[in-house]
């Protein structure tokens, strides 16, 4: 069986809990709109003519498949996770960089690029516009908190 993604949306939250960080990370993922699917993690690979679409509701559930940066923290730490994704200039599809980092969502927009940069670099390539999402949080003290971007696949051929 072969799947090949054909469309996908990118999406990003944070959210605290004063329970633990696996609840704020549950928090966050209903907040993106994936919080009832199984997701499937996947590397970073966009195929050749996949459409960046806007984001689907999906049964409850489903296998799905995406490239997901997450963090999670607690008192009074700022934490910060992303997702950076570009189609190659070429045509020939495109990559995704995740990341995360204990600080300010603009230094880990920094490394994502560089990351890009990269990736591009080891293959030979060259990208189009790189599109950066980032989610950062200052967790509340006495509580748990996440942050979490992803970049989702919706349909396929």
């Amino acid at each position: 069986m072969r799947l090949i993604p054909n469309e996908f949306f990118v999406a990003s939250a944070s959210a605290v809990s004063a329970v633990s960080d696996l609840n704020a990370f549950d928090k966050a993922l209903i907040k993106m709109g994936i919080g009832e699917q199984n997701l499937v993690p996947v590397s970073s690979v966009i195929p050749a003519g996949a459409k960046e679409v806007n984001a689907k509701e999906m049964p409850m559930g489903a296998v799905t498949h995406c490239v997901l940066a997450q963090i999670r923290g607690s008192d009074n730490e700022t934490i910060s996770a992303g997702i950076a994704y570009a189609f190659r200039k070429d045509g020939s599809g495109g990559y995704v960089a995740e990341g995360r980092a204990h600080g300010p969502k603009t230094e880990l927009a920094e490394t994502l690029i560089k990351k890009m940069n990269e990736i591009a670099e080891s293959r030979g390539v060259e990208l189009r516009d790189i599109k950066i999402l980032t989610e950062e949080l200052t967790v509340p003290k006495g509580h748990y908190g996440a942050c979490a971007a992803a970049l989702v696949f919706t349909g396929y051929e």
